[in-house]
């Protein structure tokens, strides 16, 4: 296949649009197969969680369609396309944003924060472990935005919120739902309570630290 290595800056955005145009361009039919995931890693000369979000992306822009077992194939007819312009925000491009803001909210947090707050998030945070509880990713927002409330800033939540947003679009959501639910949701569990652990001591560093922590875990 005439794959070209693509440099390290929008990975994913850059493979997405490469393997579109090969579809576009007829060096991939209608229903064909594409190329399993190690493969197109080796041949495009980046990582397999690149590709998997390119994929993803492709996948949502109408032009191939996942069978779960069988493999990604080209649509027989394309759906509803989005340009590839327009893609997503990767989840490797958040996260430095996240872990800057997130850990400095943390440690004031840390310092600022009453036993109240601190007490309503830790209650959010165990809300995750109990049947029928509202999704994961919903008390996730209302847990990192709450950390911004409790430490006194409604600009702060809202840069938060916003962050949060960004890192769960569309095509983010479905990696998630993807790749390995249950022990993310564990790892996610594991990430608040270090946090509210750190706040109830009223530690900055450790604060700052578990929240670095928890989002280099749960993004992998």
């Amino acid at each position: 296949m005439p794959f070209q290595p693509v440099d390290s800056q929008r990975l994913f955005h850059k493979v997405a649009k490469q393997v579109a145009e090969l579809i576009r361009t007829g060096e991939f039919k209608p229903c064909q197969r594409l190329p399993p995931e190690r493969e197109l890693s080796k041949q495009l000369g980046v990582s397999r969680p690149v590709v998997r979000e390119a994929m993803i992306v492709l996948e949502l822009a109408g032009l191939i369609e996942v069978h779960a077992g069988a493999g990604t194939f080209v649509r027989d007819t394309p759906g509803e396309a989005r340009t590839l312009d327009d893609a997503w925000h990767s989840r490797y491009d958040i996260l430095p944003s996240r872990m800057l803001v997130e850990s400095e909210v943390a440690a004031i947090a840390a310092v600022e924060a009453d036993d109240v707050a601190i007490a309503a998030l830790s209650t959010l945070a165990e809300a995750m472990a109990r049947p029928g509880a509202p999704g994961a990713p919903e008390l996730d927002r209302l847990f990192h935005v709450g950390i911004a409330e409790a430490a006194g800033s409604a600009v702060l939540a809202a840069v938060v919120g916003w962050l949060w947003q960004m890192q769960y679009a569309p095509a983010f959501a479905r990696l998630s739902e993807r790749a390995r639910p249950a022990e993310n949701l564990q790892l996610m569990l594991r990430g608040h309570r270090a946090i509210v652990a750190a706040l109830r001591a009223h530690d900055p560093d450790v604060a700052r630290a578990r929240m670095c922590d928890h989002l280099a875990q749960c993004a992998t």
